[in-house]
């Protein structure tokens, strides 16, 4: 039986001694006793009500009830705290469910990935997917060429195998960075309507052991199923770096991913209809194996653009820009040298900034010329506001341009400036490179002597105009520069009195070999002839740099004042005042 009632409990507390006494005098009406809870209520005659604790399951309260007549209700609440006692159950029962739930499905997530380690990340190209065509690729018409037969070779390969020519199974796109080989292998996407996957090297390594390799197992598989395919992939030299160069062997994940690859290009299940097309800028560390006729099958150069081609690539990244009447794509043509496709991409999009930012309507030559100062000079700091400090700076640059102009000729100057950049203690000259050497990549003694005489021509102008004792650090990167050259000339290239050797040490592949030498392979004989070669090479680049200024001294004046006044001299006015002054 269970009793609610409505009455408000007393302030007053009654001892249970004195709750005795009262069932005796017959004061209280009725008890509720709850055992379970070890209390009663006591309802009073006179409508008060307690709550009075006492011992459980107290037979005297019950004994002194039953005596005195008082109305007596034991609440068993064996019924209530089951029901508790269920729904406490109930909820943990659905809380443990709950969380087998989760961990279950978190399990099932973790063991999808871990099957997905093996799996290849590549992803299919279809002809309907790229928009990029040969057309769209300017500047490379070498290696554009070369792509081409290989396409052809896919749509119509009986006019090869009639001749018994077999398909090239691998093709490795090499040259410098921007100068296009991810564009042609989009190009050859779009173009060669086939199955076209591609994937970055760097995605076959894993922490794992083995993944990489299951990967390009998993790479393969693929496109035999869609044979006759091609496969890109870009960065090679991440995996395909020369074996055995680590600790201990080299036996890590990244060769365990290298041999599997080239098993899968030539191996002994052959992948009959499977071009495997890869880019890199470094060729010099890619495994010999990997190079060998039957995997890589050609190597296509990717090189930096001529002037024709340079053009080309300006006329396609030109041709969604609204270019003033005025601009001739010839002549930044010829300002560009040794620009590449993504540099001179670059340099139209600047230009494109710049005209935004004047609130302009058409891209003008300021606007390019602005942003070609931007890209190869670096952005403007402050203005120099001393006047001491710009006439420093002024001789240092127009030494510079002299001596260019002597070695080199007049034309080579682009221009002169004492304006800051960020990367240069204050102005900058700017020397066109020699187009020949760009297209052809060959060094001769004389064009690395001109490159130090002019380097240290800004340190020769200081010491003829002020004297040993008053020259500054201004050309501090013009020497660093120098002498960089020079220590090439003496230990790589052989261009110097100790002779043709190569003294270099070349153990940045050879890594763990190269921790544990602990001897040099020079002699410190030879060691201090090379230091006195460097020495004596840059002393006589110095004192030709100072014969040449010397001589022409004043068009150094004359110079430096215009260029103080104007702040920035370029090409039309440097030969303007040197078309008579300068001596040869």
């Amino acid at each position: 039986m269970f009793f609610k009632s409505n009455f408000s409990y007393s302030n007053s507390k009654s001892s249970y001694s004195n709750i005795l006494q009262e069932i005796d005098s017959g004061k209280i009406q009725s008890i509720f006793f709850y055992p379970r809870r070890r209390e009663i209520d006591v309802l009073y005659k006179d409508g008060k009500k307690e709550k009075i604790p006492i011992l459980y399951n107290d037979q005297l309260i019950i004994e002194k009830a039953t005596e005195n007549n008082v109305e007596l209700t034991i609440n068993n609440s064996k019924k209530e705290s089951s029901t508790a006692n269920s729904f406490a159950s109930i909820g943990l029962f659905l809380i443990f469910v709950i969380a087998i739930i989760l961990i279950l499905r978190s399990t099932s997530k973790l063991a999808s990935r871990a099957l997905g380690f093996g799996k290849s990340k590549s992803k299919f190209i279809t002809i309907d997917d790229v928009e990029t065509r040969f057309d769209d690729v300017a500047g490379v018409p070498e290696a554009a060429q070369e792509l081409k037969e290989v396409i052809t070779f896919l749509k119509d390969s009986k006019k090869f195998t009639d001749l018994g020519a077999k398909l090239p199974k691998g093709i490795l796109l090499v040259g410098p960075p921007g100068t296009g080989k991810t564009l042609l292998a989009k190009a050859i996407a779009g173009e060669s309507g086939v199955p076209f996957i591609s994937i970055a090297a760097s995605e076959f390594v894993e922490l794992f052991v083995g993944v990489g390799a299951s990967r390009v197992r998993d790479l393969f598989d693929k496109a035999k199923e869609k044979s006759p395919c091609i496969i890109f992939i870009d960065e090679i030299d991440s995996i395909g770096r020369q074996r055995g160069s680590g600790i201990g062997g080299g036996n890590d994940e990244r060769e365990q991913t290298l041999n599997q690859l080239l098993t899968e290009l030539d191996g002994f299940v052959d992948n009959c209809g499977i071009i495997v097309l890869a880019a890199t800028n470094r060729p010099d560390i890619l495994d010999s194996a990997l190079l060998r006729p039957g995997r890589f099958d050609r190597k296509i150069e990717v090189m930096l653009p001529d002037v024709e081609g340079r053009k080309k690539i300006l006329s396609v990244h030109s041709l969604s820009k609204p270019l003033s009447k005025h601009v001739d794509l010839s002549y930044w043509a010829t300002r560009t040298v040794g620009f590449s496709g993504a540099d001179l991409a670059n340099l139209m999009n600047e230009s494109a900034i710049h005209c935004a930012r004047e609130n302009s309507k058409k891209i003008s030559n300021v606007h390019i010329e602005n942003a070609l100062d931007k890209l190869t000079l670096g952005l403007r700091t402050s203005v120099i506001s001393s006047p001491n400090m710009k006439k420093i700076i002024a001789y240092n640059q127009v030494g510079r341009a002299i001596v260019s102009a002597v070695r080199n000729g007049i034309d080579s100057v682009d221009k002169i400036t004492i304006l800051p950049r960020s990367n240069s203690i204050g102005g900058y000259t700017k020397i066109n490179p020699d187009e020949d050497f760009v297209s052809s990549g060959l060094i001769s003694k004389k064009s690395l002597l001109t490159k130090i005489e002019i380097a240290l021509a800004g340190r020769a102008a200081e010491t003829v105009v002020f004297g040993k004792n008053e020259i500054t650090q201004c050309s501090i990167y013009d020497i660093s520069y120098a002498t960089n050259i020079v220590r090439e000339m003496v230990t790589k290239y052989g261009f110097s009195m100790i002779g043709p050797v190569s003294i270099e040490d070349n153990n940045d592949i050879y890594i763990g070999e190269g921790l544990v030498r602990n001897k040099s392979l020079i002699a410190d004989n030879t060691s201090s002839k090379i230091d006195n070669e460097i020495i004596n090479i840059s002393k006589i680049s110095l004192n030709r740099s100072i014969e040449v200024i010397s001589k022409n001294r004043i068009l150094l004046e004359k110079l430096v004042d215009t260029l103080v006044t104007l702040e920035t001299i370029d090409n039309e006015i440097f030969k303007k005042i040197s078309f008579d002054l300068l001596k040869v």
